[in-house]
């Protein structure tokens, strides 16, 4: 292939997906028919703790990030795991339909899911949308500004002295010294996918 980044020119947002038990950041989010009830479609990855919990539970919610949404977002939604951290407690969130919902974002939608497409890499989670509402008429955060401006929204401040390894694909930190068969736990990829920071 002479150069996948092509698939970055696909109008693509980036969203807070949330289910009952946890959340991610995630980009491939279409609305796939029409009416009062349109389906909307969202590909998570397959060894994304949330795809788990995407497949136990039976609804779910996306919060559209903004131009202006705190990239904090980003970061802890992004770059962790709810095997390791209670996301939520970091973010302030309103919880409608059982599902929690990110407020510092452009607003909601909330869907029953209805159906799956499993591919090699990711699940492809279908629902109907149930109830949403726009917090704010602005700008959304496309999926190609976020790549041409990731290291400034993601910037990882570490404490003197403290190392960091990035995972060049999801932004997951590591802190510290990184096991040689390491594998991201968001996105599976190998220590050879990490850079070393350090402060």
């Amino acid at each position: 292939m002479k150069n996948k980044k092509i698939t970055r020119k696909i109008t693509q947002g980036i969203y807070v997906l949330t289910t009952n038990g946890g959340g991610c950041i995630v980009d491939s989010v279409s609305q796939v028919s029409a009416g009062d009830n349109p389906f909307i479609a969202v590909a998570v990855m397959k060894n994304n703790y949330t795809n788990e919990l995407m497949h136990k539970n039976n609804h779910f919610a996306l919060s559209v990030f903004g131009m202006n949404s705190n990239p904090e977002i980003i970061k802890i939604f992004g770059m962790n795991s709810m095997r390791n951290i209670n996301k939520f407690a970091k973010i302030k969130t309103k919880t409608i339909e059982n599902q929690k919902i990110i407020e510092d974002t452009l607003g909601y939608m909330i869907c029953e899911k209805i159906d799956t497409i499993e591919n090699e890499t990711h699940t492809l989670f279908i629902g109907q949308l149930i109830e949403g509402d726009v917090y704010k008429d602005e700008e959304a955060m496309s999926y190609n500004y976020y790549q041409e401006h990731k290291d400034e929204l993601i910037k990882v401040k570490t404490a003197k002295g403290q190392v960091a390894w990035i995972c060049k694909i999801c932004g997951y930190i590591y802190y510290g010294d990184l096991p040689k068969n390491f594998k991201c736990p968001s996105c599976g990829v190998g220590t050879e996918m990490f850079e070393k920071q350090e402060s």
